[in-house]
């Protein structure tokens, strides 16, 4: 295994880094890629993504970074977020000399990774977004804000406690692969940066409080949204409602899984991320959508012919309407 790279930058004067894992040139000449950025949700660093190294490893140049308000980085500065994520995104790019990139999204980062695809398709390759927020209920809000009120009262373990089950189901009619181990590793990671962070509380606030936009469509980037059959964040119905405004895009569900689903279905969604990289079958239940002109307006959807998934995947499953 090659040895990761750690590299510094800094846009606006705000500092940042990203972590470089060089493909593996003993996976020999199989397949190969783009190199892969992968952007998670609040507080996801760099060093949160180790079946993505496995999986991708072997036929791209691994990504990961610690963006302005994330990990190690310097908070983000006053107002709008996105443009200097957006900014941070750019300077890694050409920190690492490529014209293009394979670009992952996650929560979160699902809407850094689509803004930049909107403002610059020419460099992106590929985009797969996953646990997409793009419609967030007054019930979560809700739950966000009691998990803020209790951080802002110095209550640490409640504020963990709320904001990880803030992004659960925790329905037990719902079943959710490995549920509490991922619950317990949520709250776990969120102690975690805030006692070794000292601007992790408020760039969790601004993860919770912020409004992503997630409209505007986008052409010209193959493209896979993916949601897990149980997500409480945004419902898997809402998520394909947003695919539908991606031209060509393809989305599915991963069964028994909720927002977590890179956690719950770590493998699974890694093996998934990597088939679409390198441009081989995702199996029959990835219908691909038509365009929609403007969003909400959703047609029917039709399934492409392709393989099934590798040995021991779960099946996917379509959203229902």
């Amino acid at each position: 295994m090659p040895e990761e790279i750690i590299r510094s930058l800094s846009v606006d004067g705000v500092r940042y880094g990203y972590r470089l894992l060089p493909r593996d040139p003993a996976a020999g000449a199989g397949p190969s890629t783009e190199p892969v950025l992968v952007i998670g949700g609040a507080l996801q660093g760099m060093f949160g993504w180790p079946q993505m190294d496995e999986h991708l490893g072997p036929v791209a140049d691994v990504v990961t970074a610690d963006l302005p308000g994330m990990g190690s980085a310097d908070p983000l500065p006053p107002g709008p977020s996105a443009p200097v994520l957006r900014a941070a995104v750019t300077g890694i790019l050409d920190d690492l000399g490529v014209s293009r990139i394979n670009l992952f999204g996650f929560s979160y980062g699902a809407a850094i990774a689509f803004g930049c695809a909107q403002h610059d398709p020419g460099r992106v390759a590929r985009l797969v977004l996953g646990g997409v927020p793009t419609h967030i209920g007054e019930d979560r809000r809700a739950h966000w804000h009691r998990a803020t009120r209790a951080l802002a009262e110095g209550d640490a373990e409640g504020f963990a406690t709320l904001a990880a089950d803030g992004l659960m189901c925790l329905d037990p009619d719902r079943p959710v692969h490995r549920r509490e181990l991922a619950r317990r590793y949520v709250r776990r990671s969120f102690l975690h940066a805030l006692a070794h962070s000292e601007h992790a509380a408020e760039s969790l606030r601004r993860a919770l409080a912020d409004r992503p936009d997630f409209s505007g469509g986008l052409s010209g980037v193959p493209a896979l949204v993916f949601a897990g059959e149980h997500d409480t964040v945004t419902s898997p119905e809402r998520q394909r409602e947003f695919a539908g405004t991606i031209e060509g895009s393809r989305f599915l569900t991963l069964p028994e899984s909720d927002h977590w689903v890179v956690l719950e279905r770590s493998d699974e969604v890694a093996d998934l991320v990597t088939r679409f990289f390198t441009d081989r079958p995702l199996g029959p239940a990835a219908a691909r959508l038509p365009h929609q002109a403007r969003a909400g307006e959703v047609t029917p959807a039709g399934s492409t012919p392709a393989s099934p998934p590798g040995p021991g995947s779960p099946t996917p499953r379509t959203a229902q309407r």
